[in-house]
């Protein structure tokens, strides 16, 4: 049986059991956990949120996920990439907002041009006023060879989400093939911590199959792999996708909103110092979702740079959040609702994880 009580031990040592009746919380049980979660984020990182100027540049994608809208197989995307300048013009205007970070994001690909192209632009991200912008990326599983490159031309951060970390449940999202190796998935995250980058993963929430055990397990494995930042996202079925069939078998919009929360608010209290994104996903299926996370303990969101006529390609679900609104809109939407519920933008900062900078401050 769930108690309030487990929503006051604030421990790294969580068993599968306690993480799942926490799970289980509903009503006042929930907004306990809730509150206690922001306590925890309040005293061990401060009211601030950090921003991640997100440029999605590309949509190509050599994968076929079955949830994803990008993926390979879908003939109805119209595929873009943006050109080195228009690149560059986005990470400018980061800057002049005074986001601290940028994100650079697209479908996989691994050929020589891509990697070498990535290089240089991270490269020429880093001329800009000395450095100033901090950078991460997510473009997918690469060899470990790739990430020392990416690594040593000034990316810090990377975002790969392993979307399941049980195996049976990744094969059931994705295809069984040379392409989608659950091992590979976790070697990928391996190298990445081996390499030094700020690593972050994450899953989707309300997949259909999913069980609480696999969501109590994601946040066991979260913490097993010791990552700096985790983002945390309900699924949104895609109508072009294999996956879409099943989405009689997945909860209300209000259920995986509801999970999600509870999810950010267990992860906060088992890796107390760890950067979580309040993610798009969640303003897309609740207008105050993006708050809500952050008074869950999310400390991270990721505001997109991307142009306008760009943006409805990257189609990755249906009915994006905040897709037609401009950087300064943005910016200015973040400032008032943040500051709504007691929350303001640590800007001109690169809003590293204070998890993995303590720990590499004793190494």
């Amino acid at each position: 049986m769930y108690s309030t009580e487990i929503c006051y031990i604030c421990t790294m040592d969580m068993t599968l059991e306690e993480i799942k009746a926490l799970l289980a919380a509903e009503g006042e049980e929930m907004e306990s956990l809730l509150r206690r979660a922001l306590e925890v984020k309040l005293r061990e990182l401060d009211n601030y949120v950090h921003l991640r100027g997100l440029i999605e540049f590309g949509n190509t994608c050599e994968k076929n996920c079955l949830y994803c809208g990008l993926r390979r197989g879908n003939a109805k995307v119209e595929r873009y990439c943006l050109t080195d300048d228009e690149v560059l013009s986005c990470a400018r205007l980061a800057h002049e907002l005074g986001y601290g970070s940028v994100a650079l994001q697209s479908g996989e690909r691994s050929d020589p041009e891509f990697i070498a192209r990535i290089e240089r632009l991270v490269r020429e991200i880093k001329k800009i006023d000395g450095g100033c912008l901090g950078i991460t990326l997510s473009l997918g599983e690469q060899t470990e060879d790739t990430y020392r490159r990416w690594f040593d031309a000034g990316a810090h951060r990377y975002l790969l989400r392993i979307e399941s970390s049980n195996e049976e449940l990744y094969y059931k999202i994705h295809p069984r093939d040379a392409k989608h190796s659950f091992s590979q998935r976790i070697g990928c995250l391996e190298s990445l911590l081996k390499t030094g980058y700020q690593t972050g993963t994450g899953v989707m929430v309300g997949l259909p199959f999913q069980t609480l055990d696999h969501l109590a397990g994601d946040l066991l494995f979260f913490k097993k792999m010791d990552v700096a930042m985790v983002g945390l996202g309900p699924y949104i079925p895609h109508p072009d996708t294999p996956l879409y069939r099943f989405k009689d078998l997945i909860p209300g919009a209000k259920e995986r909103m509801d999970m999600t929360l509870k999810m950010i608010a267990v992860l906060r209290l088992m890796m107390p110092r760890i950067n979580m994104v309040a993610a798009t996903a969640n303003q897309t299926i609740d207008p105050q979702g993006r708050e809500k996370a952050i008074r869950a303990g999310a400390n991270v969101i990721m505001p997109n740079l991307t142009p306008g006529e760009y943006r409805e390609s990257y189609f990755i679900y249906p009915d994006k959040a905040c897709v037609k609104d401009t950087p300064d809109q943005c910016q200015t939407c973040l400032d008032i609702r943040l500051a709504a519920i007691g929350h303001r933008i640590l800007y001109n900062a690169w809003g590293d994880s204070l998890a993995f900078t303590q720990k590499n401050t004793r190494k």
